[in-house]
């Protein structure tokens, strides 16, 4: 599919599969050998997130995605857990998992080492590899010719379905259906900003599969 076709489908299908790195639509995440903190998918509101979204939308590219992503708890949880996984009491090397000063650090590396620039969008798409985890991906999008913000995350099972979804933030502001998924959107929208958060979910099962959050400042 063309960015320009997946564009006219929806904002997940655009960011997922168009201006991040193809693997975020097709690869798959396999099992580490350690267990991370506890987090659960409905751990995640996506509502948490749209101030700094709406932040990151006056800084430079690198910035604002370093902001959003030191400020989003499920990569925070993940990197906690990761720091965890390298204690080592025996050789007196054991990082304290609940250092933020340490997780900010680490996501800011994160960032720096993973950054592109594609279709006047900076983008960092992060695998979370170390499983079991609720999510197997992050992307953060921040584009560099107008001033909008992108989150998106990927689920690593299918044990989070479309009713948990509404039992969370109630009916979608709106739904539609696609040939191999359908989507639930909901919409923050204030005087500064309308934000929107596209779930898509598997029609057979119910499964959500991704998450993709936009965010766009109102002109004053």
């Amino acid at each position: 599919m063309s960015i320009q076709r997946a564009a006219r489908f929806l904002i997940v299908s655009f960011f997922l599969c168009g201006a991040i790195p193809s693997s975020f639509c097709t690869d798959k995440v396999h099992a580490g050998d350690a267990k991370v903190t506890a987090l659960s998918a409905d751990d995640f509101d996506w509502r948490e997130i749209v101030p700094y979204l709406f932040t990151a939308c006056s800084m430079p590219g690198q910035q604002g995605i370093t902001m959003v992503l030191e400020n989003f708890k499920v990569l925070r949880t993940y990197v906690a857990s990761e720091i965890q996984a390298e204690c080592q009491p025996a050789r007196g090397r054991c990082p304290a998992e609940d250092d933020n000063g340490e997780i900010s650090k680490r996501i800011a590396e994160i960032v720096q080492e993973e950054i592109v620039h594609r279709n006047k969008n900076a983008v960092v798409d992060h695998k979370l590899t170390r499983q079991p985890f609720p999510f197997s991906e992050i992307a953060a999008v921040e584009s560099e010719k107008r001033p909008q913000a992108y989150l998106m995350l990927a689920l690593s099972d299918r044990s989070y379905k479309a009713a948990d979804v509404q039992d969370k933030y109630g009916t979608p502001f709106d739904t539609n259906i696609f040939q191999w998924y359908s989507v639930f959107k909901y919409r923050i929208k204030n005087a500064d900003y309308t934000s929107d958060a596209v779930f898509e979910i598997d029609p057979v099962d119910g499964a959500v599969i991704k998450v993709a959050i936009s965010l766009k400042p109102k002109k004053h």
